[in-house]
């Protein structure tokens, strides 16, 4: 090994002892800023309805309006339903009720900029990969070096092959990531099931005793002599017994005269 390759090692070994000894003060030299941008948030409303089953301790079963069951395990205590404008636990919920639940999603598309900014004076550079830079406070500092990055050397830009030892630059690296924010805001309200019908009014119940006896014959009824004559008889007889009496009365008046 020539004295050239010995230089070469040495100084590889000395900007490794140089980078981890100043590793804990990385985050100390390097600016970081964070832009986020919002772009127009878009909204969806879901409405779900369905009748309670069942509650059974911190689950809860509801009949969905297609017919099918949904249950719904270890429902926390601080869930809230507003039943006719009263609010409701779970525990206060009873079969029968009506409960309609809103889930409203607000979903956010985001741009997240991030801008990492160092500048100093080049104490070693490795093209392409590395470079170590002597910062503001007097610590080297081993920096990678990613593909393509560009450094400014008083106004004029230039990649890792034309950095020198001894030249202050400043490099800034920006990273721009999507991201979307989700957020859901859930509210269930209900009614309370329909009160039962009135019951029924009660009838009186007719109840027929039939005693168990033996049949007592009956007689047929005697025939009764009619009084009125019947409808072929004629009143002439009567009139002629009364004109008998009359004629006679009158020859017995004539007689008793003449005796006189």
């Amino acid at each position: 090994m020539n004295s050239r390759e010995r230089q070469r090692v040495w100084l590889m070994l000395a900007v490794g002892v140089a980078a981890m000894a100043l590793a804990p003060n990385t985050r100390a030299q390097v600016t970081t800023e964070t832009i986020t941008t919002s772009g127009p948030p878009t909204t969806e409303v879901k409405v779900d309805r369905g009748t309670v089953v069942l509650v059974d301790g911190n689950d809860l079963v509801v009949k969905a309006e297609d017919g099918h069951l949904v249950h719904f395990p270890n429902v926390p205590e601080s869930a809230r339903a507003i039943v006719d404008g009263q609010e409701l636990g779970i525990h206060d919920l009873k079969p029968g009720m009506t409960l309609e639940r809103t889930i409203t999603t607000t979903t956010t598309p985001q741009t997240i900029t991030t801008v990492k900014k160092v500048a100093g004076t080049v104490w070693n550079v490795n093209p392409p990969s590395s470079v170590i830079l002597t910062l503001e406070d007097g610590t080297n500092q081993q920096f990678k070096i990613p593909d393509g990055q560009k450094f400014n050397i008083d106004g004029q830009i230039v990649d890792a092959w034309g950095l020198r030892k001894g030249m202050k630059v400043s490099a800034s690296k920006v990273v721009e990531e999507p991201a979307t924010v989700v957020e859901q805001q859930r509210e269930v309200s209900g009614t309370m099931p329909p009160p039962p019908p009135d019951p029924e009014v009660d009838l009186p119940i007719l109840v027929f005793v039939i005693a168990d006896a033996d049949p007592v014959p009956v007689s047929a009824p005697a025939e009764v002599a009619s009084t009125e004559l019947p409808k072929t008889a004629s009143q002439l007889p009567l009139i002629g017994l009364f004109g008998l009496l009359s004629l006679t009365a009158g020859l017995g008046l004539r007689a008793a005269r003449l005796r006189a």
